[in-house]
């Protein structure tokens, strides 16, 4: 099912949701995707999934500001929680970054628990929690421009190294990023943000996991968050690229289920 929030700003979020009832997932896809990118999570029964498509992506508003504002993102992600309720939150690339601006304007009241999934928790030249692989350092700044003669090729090219998926699977992918305007992907690389003061404030379960074969996000980003982060675990799935849960969905959703079991056991 897909519904629409509206944010403090008027702008209108685009939710997917899941038919079954449990314990609330968050889920927040990265740059230059979309919600749809949860579909096997959405599928599945042991929770109850809320895909959201970021401001700027999808079916969501794509207003012509805010995307470089860490308060402007917090306060996204908390109109969804707002309706979701208290909620696990798994971010995916760009998602874990949107997650960590949540967490430095709202701390963990309303987070049952975290899993950062190929993320970043910070950008900018140097940050540690921001490490990029070559496939992202490849794509840039062609994959930003205006020109589709440039960004369509850089743009497929790299969606071929995002893991082992089939040619309608990347397809699909670069015809979700090439919906996203523009200027909306290159804004959300127009900042410089470090979060190790936010991540080491984070007291919920929190689980990491990274494909030891990603090209868009080094692995290095997510051993950055599961060392920074109290008591988090780091879970490598040998051989997997950027989007493990699209890549191995049977045992990310099994790990993801887990994972939201704990978390509610806690809470109990």
């Amino acid at each position: 099912m897909l519904t629409s929030l509206l944010t403090a700003e008027g702008v209108r979020l685009a939710v997917r949701q899941s038919p079954t009832d449990g314990p609330a997932v968050v889920l927040v896809h990265g740059w230059a995707q979309s919600g749809e990118a949860w579909s096997h999570q959405l599928a599945d029964p042991s929770f109850r999934a809320h895909a959201l498509d970021l401001r700027g992506h999808g079916s969501s508003d794509a207003p012509d500001d805010g995307y470089g504002d860490s308060a402007v993102w917090a306060r996204d992600l908390r109109a969804v929680l707002d309706h979701t309720g208290p909620a696990v939150l798994v971010g995916w690339s760009y998602g874990g970054l949107v997650i960590t601006d949540y967490l430095r304007a709202f701390g963990t009241a309303d987070v049952r628990g975290l899993v950062l999934v190929g993320a970043i928790t910070e950008i900018g030249r140097g940050r540690p929690g921001g490490a990029t692989g070559p496939a992202m350092r490849a794509a840039l700044p062609a994959a930003l421009s205006e020109d589709p003669a440039v960004a369509v090729p850089a743009l497929a090219e790299f969606y071929e190294h995002q893991g082992r998926f089939d040619g309608p699977t990347r397809q699909w992918m670069l015809g979700t990023a090439l919906r996203v305007p523009a200027r909306v992907r290159a804004a959300l690389f127009r900042r410089d943000v470090g979060s190790a003061e936010v991540l080491r404030a984070v007291d919920k379960p929190t689980l990491v996991v990274h494909g030891t074969a990603d090209e868009v996000v080094d692995p290095a980003a997510g051993a950055y968050a599961a060392a920074t982060i109290p008591g988090a675990e780091l879970r490598h799935y040998e051989n997997t690229g950027h989007a493990p849960f699209l890549e191995r969905p049977e045992r990310f959703n099994a790990d993801l289920a887990a994972f939201v079991a704990h978390t509610a056991a806690v809470v109990s």
